[in-house]
């Protein structure tokens, strides 16, 4: 019985993980690929407020410039994407996508004329959206993962601003991203995990009122009987 146990255990671990290690897979390989072929995916990147790259909004987040936003960009997506499986089951997948996809048109209508490539704002809003939802359920486990989200990505919100005119960084997607999440914490704050009631306050009431019951009716009938 252990072993089915585990094993099924197991089985749900997987399930919880399939799809941040997949989207990681897809990046690298789209990486390799784009290089290896010496190909350029860059009009997968999103190009704002042009109804014809609409499309792209499905495709950003899997390009990426160079090794380092890669590398930088699958650490943070593994292990964001895998907190937001593991906690917030079973409305993570719905979660996910509202995340990833509004987040890209949230890009597409705010960010400047220019090609738009990387996850970073999917990573940002996953962000985001731990950090609220912990602060808005106010249940200890998820505030928890709030504040290991503080502690390592605080230093995100410095870019969701714009530090030069031709800044190369897409602040915009960064300042996307931060807003989907909010609004995704509080859109969802009464589904998945939630702060447990104290049940505990209603059973000390009803051990009380049985108290009073011995204490007021059977012990005086038994007294009297005696003296009878």
């Amino acid at each position: 019985m252990e072993s089915i146990f585990e094993k099924s255990k197991f089985k749900a671990h997987i399930r919880v993980f399939f799809i941040p290690f997949l989207f990681s897979i897809i990046m690298l390989l789209v990486f390799l690929l784009e290089n290896g072929m010496e190909w350029n995916f860059s009009k997968a990147g999103i190009y704002p407020r042009k109804a014809e790259w609409l499309w792209t909004i499905f495709t950003n987040i899997f390009v990426h410039a160079n090794w380092s936003h890669l590398f930088n960009n699958l650490l943070s997506f593994l292990l964001l994407s895998s907190c937001l499986f593991y906690f917030y089951r079973p409305v993570n997948l719905k979660i996910f996508i509202l995340l990833w996809l509004f987040s890209g048109i949230l890009l597409w209508v705010i960010g400047r004329e220019s090609r738009h490539v990387g996850a970073s704002g999917l990573i940002y809003a996953i962000a985001s959206f731990l950090l609220f939802s912990g602060l808005i359920r106010r249940h200890i486990p998820l505030i928890a993962i709030s504040l290991v989200v503080t502690l390592i990505y605080g230093n995100m919100v410095w870019h969701i601003f714009p530090w030069t005119v031709y800044d190369p960084v897409s602040w915009e997607g960064h300042l996307s991203g931060l807003f989907t999440g909010l609004l995704a914490a509080i859109l969802f704050r009464n589904d998945g995990p939630q702060k447990p009631v104290k049940v505990w306050e209603e059973e000390e009431e009803k051990d009380l009122e049985e108290d009073d019951y011995w204490n007021k009716e059977t012990v005086p009938q038994q007294v009297e009987s005696k003296e009878s």
